[in-house]
């Protein structure tokens, strides 16, 4: 019998999952605590942006004509422990509030739901990012309150999506991770991810604490290079470099490669910052602080390219933003994304305004989660409309439509022709051919 899976949890990674899971051709239903979520689910909506994500709801879910009907949702947990056989948890981890540690309430409470309702023999599979040391914890409670007792099994299967590019990977992740303790586990995994193994995902088996420690550790890896690549871009500015060239002649190295290499404003978003965090506070916990002291550095670098963001754009607007407009091209974190969780962007947006400066803002996806953070920005429909007046302008998030710009119709409607690149991602020559005032971060003004 073809197994049947549930995703628990319908935020970006859950709602992802559940989406591909349907497409991979099993059957498929989605839990979320929250009636709203669930009823714009079932109407094919997302909620939140993703590419992609969308048409791939609407070509499972159950109610409309022509699709698969293999995916539907409930607020049920009855429902759900009755219909799988496989149940993976896609709920959220946090930092906890005032701490560097993870917030674990949603999990655990998560299992203290299904577990007692699991009266035949099922898989419990974990995918949030969650502390070294959980996976083992919550398999006990699970033996502990499930009716099936042994025949129910827990597993760890740690995410590795970018946003933005979400569904390509979880259809065709670049390496599947399981943490298991034996039994059936794994051979009830190869069956999940049958279709993407057969494509060519590695596909590798661990225990518990291995399988916990992948996703930190290389959240941890991806964030060392960013600040390392933005701690050289200070070094530049002082030395009179290039971080820009000097990225691309380490690059070439490939024991270094070029990825994520671009010097700019830092990091944000709602994984690496708290997953490093959380992965120090664990290591203290274990009393293995002293290994990753490291990242506290790195954290520290990240959060002062903001600030030094702030003060390039008082510089550039004469030392005080009082009575300035400031143009600001970005408020997601990254681009193909309306996630503005930690945004450097948004950040600095919000710094200058606190500081007097009158800032308008554009975002192509984010406005509507830009506005909920900070109501008190000015925010523009358009790039041209944002631009409009401004002594400055910034770019802070690198989406395409800002590389695609034209200097020239900017020109025509600023206040000053100046741009402040916090991302190193558009054509100097291009801006200054058109009259702008152009600097970039770690690079020569001119």
């Amino acid at each position: 019998m073809a197994l049947k899976i549930t995703v628990i949890g319908t935020g970006y990674l859950g709602a992802t999952h559940a989406a591909a899971m349907a497409e991979l051709g099993f059957e498929v239903m989605g839990l979320d605590i929250d009636p709203a979520k669930i009823a714009m689910l079932e109407r094919g909506e997302t909620p939140m942006y993703e590419p992609g994500l969308e048409e791939l709801l609407r070509a499972h879910v159950a109610g409309f004509e022509g699709t698969s009907g293999r995916l539907r949702f409930t607020t049920s947990w009855e429902e759900l422990a009755d219909f799988g056989d496989v149940h993976f948890l896609c709920v959220n981890t946090p930092q906890k509030h005032g701490e560097y540690a993870c917030d674990m309430s949603y999990v655990e409470s998560a299992v203290e739901s299904l577990a007692p309702l699991l009266r035949r023999p099922a898989l419990v599979v974990g995918k949030s990012t969650v502390p070294v040391g959980s996976a083992a914890r919550l398999a006990k409670r699970l033996a502990e309150l499930a009716p099936a007792g042994e025949d129910v099994e827990l597993a760890w299967n740690p995410e590795f999506l970018r946003e933005g590019f979400a569904v390509q990977d979880t259809l065709h992740p670049d390496r599947i991770v399981i943490g298991v303790e034996g039994g059936r586990a794994e051979e009830v995994l190869r069956e999940v991810y049958a279709t993407p193994v057969a494509e060519g995902s590695p596909f590798v088996v661990a225990d518990f604490p291995t399988a916990e420690l992948v996703k930190t550790s290389a959240n941890s890896f991806l964030a060392t290079k960013i600040s390392f690549i933005n701690a050289m871009a200070e070094v530049c500015e002082a030395a009179g470099g290039d971080v820009v060239k000097l990225a691309e002649a380490i690059g070439h190295d490939e024991r270094i490669g070029r990825k994520f290499l671009r010097a700019g404003i830092g990091f944000g978003g709602g994984c690496l910052p708290k997953d490093i965090r959380a992965f120090m506070a664990r290591a203290g916990e274990l009393g293995a602080d002293q290994a990753l002291t490291f990242l506290r550095e790195v954290d520290s670098i990240n959060m002062r390219r903001r600030g030094h963001m702030v003060e390039l754009t008082r510089e550039a607007v004469g030392g005080s933003f009082l009575g300035t407009r400031v143009a600001v091209l970005g408020a997601t974190f990254k681009p193909d994304s309306d996630d503005v969780r930690d945004s450097p962007a948004l950040n600095v947006a919000g710094q200058i305004h606190l500081q007097g400066g009158q800032v308008t803002v554009y975002d192509p996806k984010g406005m509507e989660n830009a506005r909920r953070v900070f109501p008190t920005l000015g925010y523009a429909d358009t790039a041209l409309e944002a631009v409009r007046g401004a002594d400055v302008v910034l770019h802070l998030t690198e989406w395409r439509e800002f590389r695609e710009l034209d200097p020239a119709a900017l020109a025509e409607v600023v206040a000053t022709p100046r741009i402040l690149d916090g991302r190193n991602a558009l054509d100097p020559e291009l801006w200054r051919k058109a009259g702008w005032t152009y600097r970039a971060l770690g690079r020569p003004q001119a």
